[in-house]
């Protein structure tokens, strides 16, 4: 297939990757050219513009940052949307907003343009490795169209129901995960304060009720003091915002998504933002005046 692709940060280059090894003709747009180098190496050519990367394409997707570039890239004056000629496939897989989510079908259906909001899990990890999470919501006939591309790097895709249920699915997955990830934070710091062996501790609990993903996948990341990002704070706070704005409008009382988005917030005040969502343990010990030796560098 030729497919537009907008947005290749952390995740989304090696989703591109895995689209250009199946075979498949890429056109790519991303805000900054150099993030894109990855990809056009490997054979992508580049839009210079957002919209271009609709030129003649089965399917565009687009993987950004906030809800307000997901509106400005499809619904905007000279978006994606009056690009689009219809039939033509729309993947979001932006963790967003679900009203937004059911704004684009609407407006995606009266063009004739089959539209699926896809949000994934699996941060850089599951990207890399084609094994990510897809929750999607939408129509059966865009589902069944977008399926064949997103096995290219996905391993569990489900279709949870109609526009903006993809959307409210990742906001699941996000509220199961943000505590977790205070959880492991707290527990490492804790291992360091009482002067245990940390590596050897993780290794043992990770044998039992405590194993988890973030245990499994950033503890060692921590433990070698790398808090660059398989998934941004700034895009956590983001997503942590969301859940909380759609729990109030349910009138669903969530303290533990809360006090973590509290948290997250605090590590961003410290100028955190732009790193891991494991730095929150570099926030922590700041909080508690406690020196880890592979943080202070």
């Amino acid at each position: 297939m030729k497919i537009g692709w907008i947005g290749t940060g952390v995740m989304g280059a090696p989703m591109v990757g895995h689209l250009l090894d199946a075979g498949h003709e890429m056109t790519v747009h991303t805000r900054t050219k150099e993030r894109a180098e990855e990809v056009l190496d490997k054979g992508a050519a580049w839009a210079e513009e957002p919209a271009a990367v609709a030129d003649g394409a089965e399917a565009v997707v687009t993987m950004l940052g906030y809800p307000a570039d997901v509106r400005d890239t499809i619904l905007g004056d000279g978006g994606l949307l009056e690009a689009l000629e219809p039939g033509t496939l729309l993947v979001d897989h932006t963790t967003s907003e679900p009203s937004l989510a059911e704004e684009i079908a609407e407006a995606a259906a009266a063009k004739d343009v089959p539209a699926l909001d896809g949000p994934v899990s699996g941060g850089d990890v599951g990207a890399r490795n084609g094994k990510l999470v897809i929750m999607c919501g939408g129509e059966e006939e865009a589902f069944d169209r977008a399926k064949p591309l997103l096995e290219a790097y996905g391993a569990t895709i489900v279709l949870h129901g109609g526009p903006g249920a993809g959307q409210h699915t990742k906001m699941v997955n996000q509220i199961a995960i943000s505590s977790g990830m205070v959880a492991l934070c707290e527990a490492m710091l804790y291992a360091y304060k009482s002067g245990l062996d940390v590596e050897q501790v993780l290794d043992t609990i990770g044998g039992g009720a405590a194993a988890s993903f973030s245990l499994q996948t950033y503890a060692p990341r921590l433990l070698k003091g790398d808090l660059e990002p398989g998934f941004k704070i700034d895009h956590f706070i983001k997503d942590l915002g969301i859940a909380l704005a759609e729990a109030k409008r349910m009138k669903l009382a969530l303290p533990g998504l809360a006090l973590a988005e509290q948290l997250y917030v605090g590590a961003q005040a410290q100028g955190l933002g732009q790193k891991g969502t494991q730095a929150l343990l570099a926030a922590l010990a700041h909080l508690s005046d406690a020196e880890l030796p592979q943080l202070s560098g």
